[in-house]
C-alpha cells in the first residue's frame, strides 16, 4: 500500500470493507438486515470514492468487487454460466443524463431508445429450463455462485414447470425477481402472529425468508410471485435483437412479466417514465425501490459491454430513500377523537420519502415491545407516499448504554383521567370521556344523535364550532349555552338558536336506557344499556355496581363490565353526570323486582344451535330479565337445553345427562307464560 494515502484514509476504509462485509452477511445470508438500503448505499459509494482517490486502497475481498455475499452452506452451490451482475444506481436526474451521455458517446448515437421496468423488491432468481422443462432455480448469491433451491421455486405458482409455446431453446436461463404482494404480507404477518411465530419486517424479507427454507413445504404455505426481467445462458434458439423483444418471447414461453414494462425514448422518456411510477408507486400491490433503464438494442449492449460490477448498459434509477435512520429522541403520546393513546416517537429531524421527518407513529404498546424499541435508540424510520411515518425498527448493535424503556402513561396526559388499557386490546384509553378536550367533540355529538338524547339541530357543525369557540368545556355545558351565544354562531340567527335551545330543554325528558346509552361508554351499545337500565332500574346503582355485579348482567361480559366498571369511577365522568342531572334531565327509575321473586330465579339454562325468531343475546336477555341463569355448558345442575338449528354437543350431553330439551316453540312457550306472571 502506497506511503502517500494518509493513515486516516487507510484505517477509514479499512472500517467501510468491514461493515458493509458484516452488512452483506445479514442480507443475504441472514435475511435479518439491520439497516436500510439507503444507509448501505452511502458506505459503498464512499468506498468506491476512496477507492478511485486511491487505487492502492483496493482489495480483492473489497465490497466493492463483488456482488453481494458467499451462498450459506446448508444449500448446495450453483456456478452461474453467466455472472448474475448487479446494476449501478442512480439517485438524481443528473446522474440518469451523465449515465445516458456516456452511452451516447460510446455509441456514437445522438438517442437511445431503452427498455423502462420497475425495479421490484425481492430476491434474484436464475432458473435454468432444459428443453422447455424447469430444472435448476438458483439465488444470485455473489453473483458467480449462489444457492440451489429448484425444489423451492417449484412450489411458486407463476414458475411455469414447463415452457409453452414454439421454438423453445434446448437451454433457457431465465432472470427475475421473487418476490411477496404488500397484501400476501400481511395475511402472512397475521398467520405468524395467531401461530405465535416470527412475524417479518416487510415483504421482502419475507420474501427471501420463504424462499431460503430448507423445507420447502413451507415455501409452498407462502404467498411467493416471480416477475422476469432478463436472461442468462440460451442455446438452441436465435433470440430477438431488442430487449423489449426478447422479453416478449419469454411471455409467449409462459413465464410472467411485470405489466409495467415498456419502452421509452432518450433521457427524456426515461425521466418521464420515472416519474408516472413514482406517482403510482403506492397504488402498487408490490414495493418497488426505483426503476431500471436498459439499452434496448442487444448489438448496442454487446458494444457498451460491462465494468467490474455492472453492465455498462443498464442503471438502475432509485425512488428517494422510504428508510433512514436516526435517533429517537423522546415519546409523545396522543389521544385521540375516541380516547385511543397513540405512541408518537420524536426524532432527531431526518430526509426520508423526500421530506423532512421528525415524528413518527409507533402504533401501540404492544408493537413496541415487539420491536424492542428505546428512548435513545438508533430507529429505522420508514415513510411511504402519503403513509404516516413509522418507526420500523432498532438498530441493536448502535444501542448506547443509557436507553430508556418506553411506559403508558396513568392518566391521560391531556385531561389528568386515568388510563385504562383493557384485557385483550392492543390500545389504551383515556377513561375521561364526557370530560377530555380530545374526546369532547366526538362526545357531544354521540350525546346528541338520535337514538341517544335526540336533541335536534346540534349537528356535526354546530358542535365544531361551539368546541372551537370555547363555549362548551365538557359534555354538560351545552345545557348551559345562552341565547346570545348561539346566536352569535356562523349560520345562526336568534330564531335558530332558540330552536337549539328549545331542543335541548326537550331532550332533558328521557329515559335511563338512552342516557346510559348517551354517555358513550366504550363497547356499550344500545341492548346492553337496555339491560344495565332493566337490571338496576336506576343510575345511581349502575354505577355503584361492582365489576362482579355487572358480570350478571345479559350483554355483559368480564371485559365490559371492566369498561362500565372504570368509566363510573372516574371522578371527572362523575362530575359531568352530576352537572348534567343538575341542569334538569329526567327518567322515571324502572321497578326491579328481587331476583328471588322472578318466575325463572333459580333455573339453569343452555342454549344451542340458531334459533330463528330471536338471537342467541336477545335470548339470553329475555332469561336474565326473568330470573334464570345462562350457562355456556352443561352439567348436572343445568335444568333445560334450549335446542335450535344445528345444534352442537350440549344436545348430546343434555341427553346423556338426562337433562330437559326444549324446543325453540316450547322454549318460548315458557318464555311467554312466565313473561305474564311477571
Amino acid at each position: 500500500m502506497s506511503k502517500s494515502i494518509p493513515q486516516a484514509v487507510r484505517e477509514r476504509a479499512a472500517a467501510l470493507r468491514e461493515q458493509l462485509h458484516h452488512h452483506n452477511y445479514l442480507y443475504y445470508v441472514l435475511d435479518a438486515p439491520e439497516i436500510p438500503d439507503s444507509e448501505y448505499d452511502r458506505m459503498l459509494r464512499e468506498l468506491q470514492a476512496l477507492e478511485a482517490d486511491h487505487p492502492d486502497l483496493m482489495t480483492a475481498d473489497s465490497p466493492t468487487q463483488r456482488v453481494g455475499a458467499s451462498p450459506v452452506k446448508e444449500f448446495a452451490e450453483v456456478r452461474h454460466q453467466i455472472p448474475m451482475l448487479s446494476l449501478a444506481n442512480a439517485f438524481a436526474d443528473e446522474e440518469v443524463e451523465d449515465f445516458d451521455r456516456r452511452a451516447r458517446e460510446r455509441l456514437g448515437v445522438d438517442q437511445i431508445q431503452y427498455c423502462a421496468e420497475p425495479k421490484l423488491d425481492g430476491l434474484a432468481i436464475s432458473l435454468v429450463y432444459e428443453n422447455g422443462v424447469l430444472v435448476r432455480g438458483a439465488t444470485r448469491g455473489d453473483g458467480s455462485s449462489g444457492e440451489e433451491v429448484t425444489q423451492n421455486v417449484r412450489t411458486i405458482g407463476t414458475i411455469p414447470l414447463k415452457l409453452s409455446g414454439t421454438n423453445i431453446p434446448k437451454i433457457l436461463e431465465v432472470r427475475g425477481e421473487v418476490i411477496m404482494s404488500r397484501s400476501g404480507f400481511v395475511q402472512l404477518n397475521e398467520q405468524q402472529r395467531q401461530q405465535d411465530e416470527k412475524v417479518f419486517a416487510n415483504p421482502r424479507n419475507a420474501a427471501a425468508g420463504s424462499l431460503r427454507q430448507l423445507d420447502s413445504r413451507i415455501t409452498a404455505r407462502r404467498p411467493l410471485e416471480f416477475y422476469c426481467y432478463g436472461i442468462g445462458q440460451v442455446e438452441g434458439v436465435v433470440l430477438p435483437q431488442t430487449h423489449f423483444e426478447i422479453l416478449q418471447g419469454l411471455k409467449d414461453w409462459g413465464l410472467r412479466l411485470n405489466p409495467e414494462v415498456g419502452e421509452v425514448t432518450g433521457v427524456d422518456g426515461c425521466l418521464e417514465y420515472y416519474r408516472g411510477m413514482q406517482n403510482r408507486r403506492d397504488g402498487l400491490d408490490y414495493d418497488i425501490d426505483g426503476v431500471v433503464y436498459k439499452v434496448n438494442s442487444i448489438a448496442q449492449q454487446e458494444t457498451l459491454g460491462f465494468v467490474s460490477r455492472a453492465p455498462r448498459w443498464a442503471v438502475a434509477h432509485k425512488f428517494p430513500a422510504q428508510e433512514e435512520m436516526t435517533e429517537l429522541l423522546g415519546v409523545d403520546w396522543q389521544v385521540g377523537r375516541t380516547g385511543k393513546l397513540t405512541p408518537v416517537a420524536r426524532l432527531k429531524p431526518v430526509f426520508v420519502g423526500g421530506v423532512t421527518v421528525s415524528n413518527a407513529t409507533l402504533h401501540n404498546l404492544d408493537e413496541i415491545e415487539r420491536k424492542d424499541v428505546r428512548v435513545g435508540d438508533t430507529v429505522i424510520v420508514r415513510r411511504a407516499g402519503d403513509v404516516i411515518p413509522e418507526v420500523v425498527s432498532s438498530v441493536n448493535s448502535k444501542r448506547p448504554s443509557h436507553t430508556k424503556h418506553i411506559h403508558l402513561p396513568k392518566v391521560c396526559p391531556v385531561c389528568g383521567s386515568e388510563v385504562v388499557r383493557l384485557e385483550g386490546e392492543a390500545d389504551a384509553r383515556c377513561s375521561g370521556g364526557l370530560y377530555c378536550e380530545a374526546q369532547r367533540k366526538e362526545a357531544i355529538k354521540h350525546f346528541a344523535s338520535r337514538r341517544a338524547m335526540d336533541i335536534e339541530g346540534l349537528g356535526d357543525k354546530l358542535v365544531e364550532q361551539l368546541v372551537d369557540q370555547k363555549l362548551v368545556h365538557d359534555l354538560a355545558d351545552i345545557y348551559y349555552l345562552k341565547l346570545e351565544q348561539v346566536a352569535a354562531l356562523d349560520r345562526m340567527a336568534e330564531k335558530s338558536a332558540q330552536n337549539l335551545l328549545d331542543a335541548l330543554d326537550k331532550s332533558k325528558q328521557t329515559t335511563l336506557e338512552r342516557f346510559i346509552f348517551a354517555l358513550g361508554i366504550r363497547q356499550v351499545g344500545e341492548a346492553t344499556a337496555r339491560s344495565l337500565a332493566h337490571y338496576f332500574g336506576n343510575l345511581n346503582d349502575v354505577m355503584a355496581a361492582s365489576e362482579e355485579a355487572l358480570i350478571d348482567v345479559a350483554d355483559v361480559g368480564p371485559i365490559v363490565a371492566e369498561s362500565i366498571f372504570r368509566f363510573f369511577r372516574e371522578p371527572h365522568n362523575q362530575s359531568v353526570i352530576k352537572k348534567l342531572i343538575q341542569a334538569g334531565i329526567l327518567w322515571e327509575d324502572i321497578e326491579v323486582k328481587p331476583i328471588t321473586e322472578l318466575p325463572l330465579a333459580g333455573k339453569t339454562f343452555v342454549l344451542t344451535g340458531t334459533l330463528s325468531s330471536l338471537s342467541r343475546d336477545e335470548a339470553k336477555a329475555k332469561l336474565l330479565a326473568l330470573g334464570a341463569k345462562v350457562s355456556g355448558s352443561v352439567s348436572a345442575k343445568t335444568d333445560y337445553v334450549v335446542v335450535g338449528v344445528e345444534p352442537g354437543s350440549k344436545a348430546d350431553k343434555a341427553a346423556q345427562l338426562g337433562v330437559s330439551v326444549l324446543s325453540e316453540d316450547e322454549f318460548l312457550t315458557v318464555l311467554g307464560g312466565q313473561a305474564d306472571q311477571s
